[in-house]
């Protein structure tokens, strides 16, 4: 071997060694998050009342409509009424108000009334069961059966049961005494699943009118996971600190319509076009990064993973590309690198034997924080100039677009506090920032206060995940009656100024 290839082996091996140090410096440098604590004493509570209590919320079917106001009314009053007399003390002693006809907005007024409030939120609606899925479930679906360990039904996790548990910690906190300092709020939205415009959306510009201030918003979110996140052994609880935003557009493609025994030349009919054109979005999706919320949630686990992960999340300034091409085969994870695109409903013609002259197409997207409607429409305006004409092709958005929410600090008293009463009731869980992919009422509540949280006390693994707003909801009942202590404490907690 001459002498200058084993100058250049040696400086090789010498740069393997430095730089394998730095990996292994950074990885150990990189200290928990975690906040210490020591868990609460269990509350004395009426267990098997709690149960029925939800049990009798779930048999009531508050489907919501976005198109009907007074659909199923009778459904939620008779949920209002069940509230009522289950929950006697709360109704006496808070404020009750009923906005546009179906909502709930319940307020107990704080010793400092000049002190920014805080609001806790559930809602009352769920979501319908698929028509023809009626016979997988294991019982029937507003049933609210007590079975196996488990309140089944529609709306026992979505959402009534952090709204029902919100409701039973309360009620305990009244019968004990307690007077909070800051002014709380509780608000029942009654069409969340058809995107809140008459609920919480009312509620917040009632809240606006009046001049409120909200120190923190918490609202129904992201859940405690269980081996869903390789190399961690413990359960992570995931606080969305932010959502993605919603956008839907219509695309129409145009053409010459005739008779399907003259047809155009290859490609240019309109459904022609239009395949050429979703082909093309769909294997040209917007690039993905580990950047923003995503960033912090993997660097928060990285402490306390377990082998070649803990190593990959800790050392992300070098491993950030082979790490984000791991995420991208799972359709979860990859949803939190990007803004997403989803071809969702397409149609054209009318008629066997004619050649439509529009083809039409529906492109769900789910904005990242940073990106917004007007980009996304001005990109996919360029993207389908690579595959046809302007005079070929129209795009219409569609109502009830909205950009991401903000981003709620995870370095705040605000989210410390959650992150607290987290681990005081599911001791060794770890807790990390996340992003929502879905959308939730908090939304409405941006101008009022910039700590706005989504996250829900519910255990769930990967399979449990096909339960939401799917076959066999249910929620275990020492996990609701956990749920009811999470409110407990929480609601104890952020009653008080100082924190």
């Amino acid at each position: 071997m001459n002498k200058p290839l084993r100058i250049l082996i040696l400086a090789i091996l010498c740069s393997i060694i430095f730089l394998a140090g730095l990996l292994a410096i950074k990885t150990i440098s990189m200290k928990s998050k975690q906040v210490a604590v020591s868990p609460v004493s269990p509350i004395n509570m009426d267990r098997q009342l709690a149960v029925e209590n939800l049990s009798a919320a779930v048999q009531l079917k508050t489907i919501s409509s976005a198109d009907d106001p007074a659909y199923n009314a009778d459904q939620f009053k008779q949920l209002h009424q069940l509230l009522q007399q289950r929950f006697p003390q709360v109704h006496a002693r808070l404020q009750r108000e009923i906005v546009n006809d179906l909502s709930l907005l319940f307020t107990l007024p704080g010793s400092q009334a000049s002190a920014p409030g805080v609001l806790i939120m559930a809602h009352q609606d769920v979501v319908p069961v698929a028509s023809g899925t009626e016979g997988l479930w294991s019982v029937p679906a507003f049933s609210g059966a007590v079975k196996d360990g488990f309140v089944w039904g529609r709306g026992a996790w979505d959402d009534k049961g952090n709204l029902m548990a919100q409701m039973e910690a309360l009620e305990m906190l009244i019968k004990s005494g307690y007077q909070p300092t800051r002014t709380l709020y509780f608000a029942f939205g009654a069409d969340e699943e058809v995107l809140g415009t008459r609920g919480a959306a009312a509620i917040a510009a009632l809240l606006k009118q009046r001049g409120v201030k909200l120190h923190l918003v918490l609202d129904e979110g992201l859940l405690i996971t269980h081996g869903m996140l390789p190399g961690l052994d413990q359960a992570a609880a995931l606080i969305g600190v932010a959502e993605k935003g919603y956008l839907s557009i219509q695309i129409q493609v145009k053409a010459e319509p005739g008779h399907s025994s003259m047809p155009p030349a290859t490609g240019q009919s309109a459904i022609a076009k239009l395949s050429r054109v979703l082909n093309y979005l769909d294997q040209h999706p917007r690039p993905s990064q580990i950047q923003g919320v995503a960033k912090e949630l993997f660097e928060t686990l990285a402490p306390e993973m377990q082998g070649l992960n803990r190593i990959a999340l800790s050392n992300l300034w070098l491993l950030s590309p082979l790490v984000r091409r791991d995420l991208e085969q799972s359709d979860a994870t990859r949803a939190l690198l990007h803004t997403t695109m989803a071809l969702t409903m397409s149609q054209a013609g009318n008629k066997e034997n004619v050649l439509p002259g529009v083809a039409e197409a529906t492109i769900n997207y789910r904005l990242l924080p940073g990106d917004s409607v007007e980009l996304v429409v001005k990109e996919l305006r360029e993207q389908i100039r690579q595959v046809i004409t302007d005079k070929e092709f129209e795009i219409k958005l569609l109502p009830k677009a909205v950009n991401a929410s903000k981003v709620s600090a995870s370095d705040s008293a605000q989210y410390r506090l959650l992150s607290r009463t987290i681990r005081e009731i599911f001791p060794r869980t770890i807790v990390a920032p996340g992003l929502m992919l879905g959308a939730t009422d908090s939304l409405k509540f941006e101008e009022l206060s910039e700590h706005i949280f989504k996250f829900s006390p519910v255990h769930a693994n990967s399979e449990d995940l096909a339960r939401f707003h799917g076959t066999n909801e249910r929620i275990s009942i020492d996990n609701y009656l956990d749920m009811i202590r999470f409110y407990h404490r929480f609601i104890s907690q952020a009653g008080t100024i100082e924190q």
